[in-house]
């Protein structure tokens, strides 16, 4: 049997039903094969006959491979099926998974105003911000009369990826959104999983703020396969960005080069430069606000003061348990946190270049005669 991708999914099993291999075309091209030699054993793992195997056995590698190549050749039942399998969502079609721009207005005017006109202040400093960082086309002529330059165009359509299981942050989507929306992007489609239906109102609501266009309530390396191949439903896009977990990187990883992606993201990074003279609350927060991403952030202090460093532990200890993801940060702390007491501000800015940071922070009373020193 030949079946497009506009099939539905009970023509696909009542053809390996007749015991006949199952050809899958997707915009006239052949994308794959599903056996009818493994509809028993798909369906007794799995109940659906191209999704036969178990990830949690399989390497980060080995699972993001399979799920990748189950959406680019299935498209829509692809994401479907992973979306139940890891979010536990029972969703029947794709429309199901997208969220109305109805649904994301009414996130944001839902709000306590304080969060809202937070999250509109926010976006609005984002966007001065990067306005000043666009790139202007420009072409000069040579005394031959040859013209040559460079003509900046943005993209058509970005995908943009935005965590939505151990951490959710609106911030995510006001950083990548934004810069998307000032260089000029047509169409901004937007992926979140929202495991066990749970959606987070401020995400949504940041979504609504940024402008983006089309949401679907789908993560993880399904998500990032569905948005580099694009779907039925899920339309490709140009370039993916936006931070993830270890299989989204993976999945970013091996679709460079059908789409573009910003970078390969590893676990959060801080360092905090400090002279001694801020407020040690404030220093281990601002540790916090990195080490709650992941258990294998680091956040790392440096100070000249030692009775400072021990403050900042003292903060540290008390403001933890205040914390909703403190388990997470008290992981990443014990793991790959340190205090360190330094000689003087020179060594403190030799280290810092020998760690090179994500986020590099100084609390110092003259910052700018330090900003030299700094290169990394």
């Amino acid at each position: 049997s030949i079946v497009d991708l506009r099939y539905r999914m009970n023509d696909v099993l009542k053809a390996l039903d007749r015991n006949e291999d199952v050809t899958i075309l997707h915009r006239g091209r052949r994308r794959g094969v599903i056996r009818a030699s493994d509809r028993p054993k798909a369906l007794a793992t799995s109940g659906h006959p191209f999704f036969n195997m178990r990830p949690s056995k399989l390497s980060v590698e080995q699972a993001v491979a399979e799920i990748l190549k189950a959406v680019r050749t299935v498209g829509d039942a692809a994401v479907l099926e992973y979306t139940r399998r890891f979010d536990h969502l029972q969703a029947k079609s794709m429309i199901e998974l997208e969220l109305p721009k109805r649904e994301l207005e009414a996130a944001l005017f839902n709000l306590p105003a304080g969060q809202r006109e937070a999250l509109e202040q926010a976006a609005t400093r984002i966007a001065l911000y990067h306005q000043k960082q666009l790139a202007a086309s420009w072409e000069y002529t040579e005394a031959d009369g040859t013209r040559l330059g460079q003509k900046v165009t943005p993209l058509d359509r970005v995908g943009l990826y935005v965590p939505g299981g151990k951490a959710a942050y609106p911030s995510s989507v006001l950083m990548n959104a934004i810069p998307a929306k000032v260089a000029g992007v047509g169409e901004l489609i937007m992926v979140v999983p929202t495991p066990g239906g749970v959606v987070n109102e401020l995400v949504l609501a940041a979504a609504h703020v940024c402008g983006v266009d089309r949401v679907f309530t789908v993560g993880g390396a399904q998500a990032v396969g569905a948005l580099a191949y694009g779907t039925q439903t899920v339309p490709q896009v140009d370039k993916i960005v936006g931070p993830g977990n270890a299989y989204v990187a993976a999945a970013k990883r091996r679709v460079f080069g059908t789409v573009g992606i910003d970078m390969i993201a590893g676990p959060s990074e801080i360092l905090v430069i400090c002279d001694g003279q801020t407020n040690p609350d404030w220093i281990a927060m601002d540790l916090f606000s990195q080490a709650e991403h992941d258990e294998l952030a680091q956040a790392i202090l440096l100070t000249p003061d030692a009775a400072y460093a021990d403050a900042v532990a003292a903060s540290a200890g008390r403001l933890l348990e205040q914390m909703p993801r403190r388990d997470i940060i008290k992981a990443a702390l014990e793991g790959r946190g340190a205090l360190i007491t330094v000689k003087d501000m020179e060594e403190a800015c030799v280290i810092s270049n020998r760690i090179a940071p994500e986020h590099l922070e100084l609390s110092v009373d003259n910052p700018q005669q330090w900003l030299p020193r700094l290169k990394h």
